[in-house]
């Protein structure tokens, strides 16, 4: 199949990258949602793919109603629940009385049952991992009435020739959207197109096939697992959470090089790197224990010094201060 020309459009909401014929994706600040269903779908005939951070709702509508005009979706499914993916769900929900789907292995996170396994910024290597990532929300986030889960068949709502796959590690009910006839795929994080973890990547949008976010993966085993899986299916097209859609050749050379090489890109050290969070229906069942984090032992001492110096300036200038007066009287 012939290389697929990806067009990415600039506009004030963000910008639209043009994934297929029917699919369309808006960044939003640091995230990325997908809009499935053709132009003027109408209402009820398309379908929202993730729903970006609380302060997305708007630029989502604008969008949505450029695309679709004043029309409803038939469903907002989401790949998982992490905050920058579930933040404005519930208002859109309710705004266009949709139904939120995702699987199963997610709902103690959207039930506001149970939090994710805590981040842990000590992977990753960049400053989003180490600095960013700590003050990222982790839940429980409760979708109430409004959640439901994906049905068992692998059928996607709102999507006929569409099908999910369970693509666990970076979430235990993490899913991606597979399109067979024209091979589109809808990863999610299961991986991503630039490398989340690091500002400068995210900054600049430098374009390349790369692990799920580290910081919030607590299942390497079943994330390299997922990887594999999703090279497999020798996808023509790649739409993920973070990153600019990939499409062709490229994309599938270097989505095969990340699952035949995925032990090399996982973190040498790390709170899961040798043993995963342990979950269930229930939620979070065991952890393994955090690892050494240099950081705030490294920010206490740079406060310390900090107002030590502070201090010390304080009192050379009481000193000049008394000096000047003796010379003055």
């Amino acid at each position: 199949m012939m290389n697929r020309d990806l067009h990415n459009t600039r506009t004030p909401l963000g910008q639209i990258s043009k994934v297929a014929r029917d699919v369309a994706g808006l960044q939003l600040s640091m995230v990325n949602v997908y809009f499935v269903g053709p132009p003027k779908a109408g209402d009820r005939g398309w379908v929202l793919v993730d729903t970006g951070m609380p302060t997305s709702e708007h630029a989502i509508v604008r969008e949505a109603e450029r695309r679709f005009g004043l029309s409803r979706p038939a469903a907002i499914i989401l790949t998982h629940g992490h905050f920058d993916h579930v933040g404005s769900a519930k208002a859109l929900a309710d705004r266009w009385d949709a139904p939120v789907y995702a699987h199963r292995l997610e709902m103690p996170y959207l039930t506001g049952r149970s939090g994710y396994p805590p981040q842990d910024p000590t992977v990753g290597g960049g400053a989003i991992a180490m600095l960013g990532s700590r003050l990222f929300p982790r839940g429980p986030f409760d979708l109430e009435h409004r959640i439901q889960v994906m049905p068992e068949d692998g059928s996607v709502p709102g999507l006929t020739g569409w099908r999910w796959i369970h693509t666990p590690g970076h979430t235990p009910g993490h899913i991606s959207l597979f399109r067979d006839t024209d091979r589109v795929l809808i990863a999610g994080d299961a991986f991503v197109t630039l490398r989340q973890e690091s500002l400068l990547a995210v900054l600049t949008r430098r374009q390349e096939v790369w692990r799920p976010p580290a910081y919030f993966t607590p299942d390497w085993e079943a994330a390299r697992t997922s990887v594999l899986a999703l090279a497999h299916l020798d996808p023509e097209v790649a739409a993920t959470g973070h990153g600019i859609p990939m499409s062709g050749e490229r994309l599938r050379r270097e989505l095969n090089h990340l699952a035949h090489h995925f032990d090399e890109l996982i973190p040498d050290h790390g709170r899961y790197v040798d043993h995963p969070a342990v979950t269930d229906e229930r939620g979070i069942v065991a952890l393994p224990p955090p690892v050494f984090d240099p950081v705030p032992i490294a920010l206490v001492s740079l406060g310390v010094v900090a107002l030590l110096g502070s201090r010390l300036l304080r009192g050379r200038s009481s000193e000049s201060a008394v000096r000047f007066q003796s010379r003055t009287v």
